[in-house]
């Protein structure tokens, strides 16, 4: 069992590196923008923004929702957890344009 978001993210920040070679992930400045996802995935001509969860019971902070209803809107943006992480994965590659 991962033991926190900062340990899980890393693990998941490899595997998206795995998975998209080539991709840039950037972790966008919460302090300036409250409840912007944590990260900000650059792949191509596409981006998507993941707010990363320990689980899907998780607490949603202030914004967090706004920002993931709007970001999907432009392009993809979903919250994720090792729980949903294979079916937001498949959802990008979609998003992106890539066969699955």
């Amino acid at each position: 069992m991962l033991q926190s978001e900062a340990v899980y993210q890393d693990r998941l920040i490899k595997k998206l590196r795995q998975v998209f070679p080539g991709v840039f992930i950037l972790k966008p400045d919460s302090e300036e923008f409250q409840g912007i996802p944590d990260l900000l995935i650059l792949f191509g001509t596409h981006y998507a923004f993941l707010e990363v969860k320990l689980s899907p019971k998780s607490r949603v902070q202030a914004n967090q929702m706004h920002y993931i209803e709007l970001f999907n809107e432009m392009s993809y943006a979903s919250f994720i957890c090792p729980d949903t992480e294979d079916q937001v994965i498949k959802e990008m590659e979609y998003s992106f344009g890539l066969e699955w």
